[in-house]
This record gives structure tokens, sequence and C-alpha cells, in this order.
């Protein structure tokens, strides 16, 4: 049985392959062997967005801040997976909530370096 870190390193290399079903599935499997796998979860918020599947996008990406409150990159990605549901679906709240996330990663930053 592979480690979820192997699992992980077959996901992305199918990411960049360009084959994104498949690189879904192996990231899936990485969660099903470490639900806690924050760049799993993280892999998952871009290829599902990506794949206009908003609302699962933006559950992952919550879930890799969840697990990783103090990561300023997180929240980064989160605005983006937000800002990525605004394009898709024009629903403007998901542009406030991507405000709240990149503030949110400006406070984490501004922590960090004071």
């Amino acid at each position: 049985m592979s480690t979820s870190a192997e699992l992980f390193k077959e996901a992305e290399t199918l990411k960049r392959a360009g084959k994104g079903a498949e690189a879904l599935a192996k990231f899936e499997e990485v969660l099903q062997a470490d639900e806690a796998h924050v760049l799993a979860h993280m892999g998952l918020a871009v290829l599902l967005g990506k794949a206009g599947r908003h609302a699962d996008a933006i559950r992952h990406s919550e879930r890799a801040c969840e697990l990783e409150p103090g990561e300023v990159f997180n929240y980064t990605a989160l605005s983006v997976t937000f800002q990525r549901a605004f394009e898709g679906t024009q629903d403007r709240t998901f542009i406030y909530k991507a405000e709240e996330a990149k503030t949110k990663a400006h406070e984490l930053q501004q922590r960090t370096h004071s």
C-alpha cells in the first residue's frame, strides 16, 4: 500500500501532465489515507475549481485553512478559490469572501513579520 506522500507525488505528476480527472481521483485517494493532508486539499481545490465544482473547491480550500490556520499561503489560495468561484458564477458573495480571505492572509503576514 502506498503512503500518502507517495500518492500525493503521483497526484501532482498527473496534474502536471494535464490528467485532471486522474489527478483528482489520486488526490481523493491521498485524503482517504490521510484526511489532514493539507496539500491534497489544496490540489483538489484547484482541480475542482477548474472543473466548475466551486462549492467542493471552496470546501477543500477552507479545510486547508482549518488544518493550518496560521499559514498565510492557505488564505491566499482560499482568496483565489473564491475569485474563481465568482468568475464561474458571478455570485458577488464570493468576491466579499475573497476579500475576507485576502485580509486574513495580510493579517497573518503582518504577525509573522512584526
